[in-house]
């Protein structure tokens, strides 16, 4: 009596559970060499500028050029509030790039201490002259030496993006006017230049656009003069043009036209309040002014996106490749 064969076919591997993030990131810690070596280095570092970092005791009595950070970045002014964020966009990018971060070589690296000699040369002269800026420059170009000393060169020019970034936590405060005020009076020029050649009479005093009848005004006030367009388009340019360009020079394209791009940016977004206050009444620019602030990046964005699809249609395109010959 014939008996049907069963054939079973062999079980499938299961494929292997991805580890997580509390793995992966013991497994970085563990490939990092002299990673105490650094930490021994850094932290006392880093207490220098929470003991002897801040000597404008006349408007903040406190030692500390942290404590000196944390209130900029608290200002009512809100010019840099950006700050507090970055060193999460910092470990954020470092995780992005982790891989590459471990692939770097790595070395005990002496001449990182000329960065740090720099540092501390550029923290004195900023206690000196009472500008917390310079000692805060000083104390990031200090971490980063250190990061040098501890893993060397390569790994230098491999962690140069994210900590790049650390430029933004230098607070601008007062100094915004010295670019603010040049940002308003262009703004204000261009966008009354283009309300006039679209045929609406409207009459320019300082920063201020009037109506023929003088009825009604818009000011263009520094908030809308680009400085915190500019500030958070210059770091969102240069996350973009670091993560999408290997090369330095479109990098340094992308970053250049953020600029440029926050002007156009706020001269769309004035011409666009003069038109509707024109052809709806002033109730109706107010609320495009109070509720459509996000016209500013929306164009900047399409701009830079622009400027990035020019440069790789038509720089970095594809050539055909050579035919192989037999």
């Amino acid at each position: 009596m014939a008996t049907a064969e069963v054939v079973t076919e062999p079980e499938q591997p299961k494929p292997a559970a991805r580890p997580s993030f509390m793995e992966e990131l013991k497994d970085c810690w563990r490939q990092f060499p002299e990673k105490y070596l650094f930490l021994g280095l850094v932290i006392p570092w880093v207490l220098l500028f929470h003991f002897l970092g801040n000597s404008t005791f006349g408007y903040m009595n406190t030692p500390s050029l942290l404590e000196w950070l944390a209130g900029a970045y608290n200002s009512p002014l809100k010019d840099d509030d950006h700050g507090a964020f970055i060193p999460f966009l910092f470990l954020g990018l470092a995780w992005w790039k982790r891989q590459e971060l471990l692939d770097a070589p790595k070395r005990l690296w002496w001449p990182g201490l000329f960065i740090l000699a720099a540092a501390c040369l550029l923290h004195v002269f900023g206690y000196m002259v009472q500008q917390p800026r310079v000692s805060a420059a000083a104390m990031f170009l200090g971490i980063y030496g250190l990061i040098g000393v501890a893993w060397g060169p390569a790994f230098l020019r491999a962690i140069f993006f994210p900590f790049f970034l650390f430029a933004f936590c230098v607070p601008i405060g007062s100094l915004s006017g010295m670019i603010t005020f040049p940002l308003r009076m262009l703004v204000t020029h261009i966008s009354v230049a283009i309300a006039q050649i679209l045929g609406v009479d409207v009459i320019q005093d300082g920063s201020r656009i009037f109506n023929e009848a003088r009825t009604f005004q818009y000011d263009v006030a520094p908030a809308c003069s680009g400085i915190r367009s500019l500030i958070a388009l210059f770091l969102l340019a240069t996350v973009y043009a670091f993560m999408v360009f290997k090369a330095w020079w479109p990098r340094l394209v992308i970053i250049v036209m953020a600029m440029p791009l926050a002007i156009a940016g706020n001269v769309v977004r004035i011409t666009t309040i003069i038109l509707v206050g024109k052809a709806f009444g002033h109730d109706a620019g107010v609320m495009i002014e109070q509720k459509f602030g996000f016209v500013t990046f929306a164009v900047a964005f399409a701009g830079m996106f622009g400027v990035s699809w020019l440069i790789e249609r038509f720089v970095f395109r594809e050539r055909p490749s050579a035919e192989v010959k037999p």
